[in-house]
C-alpha cells in the first residue's frame, strides 16, 4: 500500500522497550570487522556451551521441588547496611573504596573518581515488571542519592546487569557509559546520547576523567530479546587510576585468559569476581566460588594479593544452589589459598587497604546448607587409628 512502511520496521516498533535495540548501520559494520566476530556471531575466547546441558527433566525436578526452592532464598530479611550520604561524602582515606550494592552492582571510588559497575536498581531482572526473578533485599541507597558518577560500566546486556529503569534514570545525568561493542544500541534507544557512549571491543581502552578503562575478555554470551543474535559483546573490565587498579569480572566461566589479563594490567588492588549463579547445567559460562578464587589468583600473578570482593550473589535467585552457598564456599576457598576476601553487607562501604568486612553476615538469615565443596584437611593421626581426623562432608550449619 502506498505510503505504508515495510513490515520489519513496524514489527520492531512493537518490540518491548526492555528488549533494547539490535545493532545496525555503522555500529553493525564495526561489529563485523571485530576480530572476535566470526560466522555471524561474537565468539568466546575458548569454547563454551551457552545453553543448559544435561537432563531438563532432572533440572525441572530440582527447580520445582518445594524444599529446594526455599533454600534458594534467605530464611529472613537480608540485613542491608543503611548507607548514608555521609558514608559516601567523605573521600576514601586510602584513595580506593568499594561499595557493593548487591548482585554485580558496585560503586568504586578510585583516585578521586567514581565508577558504577552494572547498576541494577530495578525490582526484577526481567523485561516484564510482573514476572521474573525478584530482588531479595531492597536497594541499599536510592540511585539519586549516590550523587554524580564519572562513568557507568556495563559488562553485558543480560537483564541482571543492564537494567532499563536504572539506565533511563542515569540517562538524565551527565555520566559517560563504557560498554562492550554493540551494547550502545540498547542505551541509545533508552535515551543515552551517542556522545556519552564509549563502546569498546576486547582489549580496547578509553580515558574518562583521568581513568583508563579497558574492556577485557570474558567467557559468556549475550541477548535480551526472543531472538539471541549474539551481536552484542560481553566483557570484563579493568579500571586504572593514578594510584590504583581494579578489575570487574562481569559474568564469565573460568578460562586461561585471566592470566593474560593479569600480565597485561595487574596486579590489582581489588577484584570484583562473579561467584554465584553457577551450575553443573551451565559450567562454561559462570564460575563456582573455587574457580572465582582461582581467577583472582591468576589475575594477581598466581599468588595472593589485593582483596577479592565476591559479586553476583545474594540479591537474585538465578540458579539451583542454596542462597548462602556462594558466600560460604568463597570463604572456604579463599581461606585455603590465603587470599584476603571482603564480604560486606549490601551497601557497606570498605577500603581494600583498610579494615575488611569479613563476618559472614548471611548466617543468621540463611536456611541450613550442606557443604559438598569441603575437602578433608590432612591431619596427623596414629597409623592404627583409621577414624581419627574424619570430617562430616555433609555437615550443616
Amino acid at each position: 500500500m502506498t505510503g505504508s512502511r515495510p513490515l520489519r520496521p513496524r514489527l520492531r516498533d512493537l518490540r518491548p522497550e526492555a528488549f533494547g535495540a539490535d545493532p545496525s548501520g555503522a555500529r553493525m559494520e564495526r561489529i563485523r570487522r571485530s576480530p572476535n566476530f566470526a560466522d555471524g556471531v561474537f565468539q568466546n575466547p575458548v569454547g563454551a556451551r551457552t545453553r543448559p546441558s544435561g537432563s531438563m527433566r532432572e533440572f525441572a525436578k530440582i527447580y520445582f521441588h518445594k524444599e529446594q526452592r526455599q533454600r534458594r532464598g534467605p530464611a529472613a530479611g537480608v540485613p542491608v547496611h543503611p548507607t548514608t550520604l555521609a558514608d559516601l561524602a567523605k573521600p576514601p582515606v586510602t584513595g580506593l573504596r568499594l561499595t557493593w550494592m548487591g548482585h554485580s552492582s558496585v560503586l568504586a571510588e578510585i583516585d578521586g573518581r567514581r565508577v558504577l559497575f552494572d547498576p541494577v536498581w530495578g525490582e526484577r531482572c526481567s523485561p516484564f515488571p510482573f514476572a521474573g526473578p525478584k530482588r531479595l533485599h531492597p536497594v541499599p541507597v536510592p540511585l539519586a542519592a549516590l550523587g554524580p558518577v564519572d562513568a557507568v560500566v556495563i559488562s553485558h546486556d543480560h537483564y541482571d546487569h543492564l537494567d532499563l529503569p536504572t539506565i533511563k534514570a542515569l540517562a538524565g545525568t551527565d555520566t559517560v557509559f563504557a560498554v562492550p561493542l554493540g551494547v550502545g544500541a540498547h542505551l541509545e534507544r533508552w535515551g543515552v546520547s551517542a556522545d556519552r557512549l564509549r563502546e569498546l571491543d576486547w582489549n580496547e581502552s578509553t580515558k574518562i576523567n583521568g581513568l583508563a578503562l579497558t574492556a577485557t575478555p570474558a567467557r559468556h554470551f549475550c541477548g535480551r530479546g526472543l531472538r539471541n543474535q549474539q551481536h552484542t559483546l560481553w566483557a570484563s573490565w579493568v579500571v586504572e587510576g593514578d594510584e590504583h587498579r581494579i578489575f570487574h569480572s562481569g559474568d564469565t566461566g573460568y578460562f586461561p585468559g585471566f592470566q593474560d589479563i593479569g600480565a597485561a594490567h595487574g596486579p590489582f588492588d581489588a577484584t570484583m569476581i562473579q561467584i554465584g549463579a553457577y551450575s553443573e547445567y551451565w559450567p562454561d559460562i559462570h564460575m563456582t566460588p573455587q574457580e572465582g578464587v582461582q581467577a583472582h589468583l591468576d589475575l594477581q600473578g598466581a599468588k595472593p594479593h589485593g582483596v577479592l570482593l565476591p559479586i553476583h550473589w545474594g540479591t537474585f535467585s538465578l540458579a539451583l544452589h542454596a542462597w548462602a552457598e556462594p558466600g560460604e564456599w568463597t570463604l572456604d576457598a579463599a581461606g585455603e589459598a590465603g587470599q584476603p576476601v571482603a564480604v560486606p553487607h549490601p551497601g557497606e562501604p570498605f577500603e581494600p587497604a583498610g579494615t575488611l568486612p569479613v563476618a559472614p553476615w548471611w548466617r543468621p538469615v540463611s536456611h541450613p546448607i550442606t557443604h559438598p565443596w569441603r575437602h578433608p584437611k590432612p591431619v596427623d593421626r596414629p597409623a592404627d587409628d583409621s577414624r581419627a581426623g574424619d570430617l562430616d562432608l555433609a555437615g550443616e550449619r
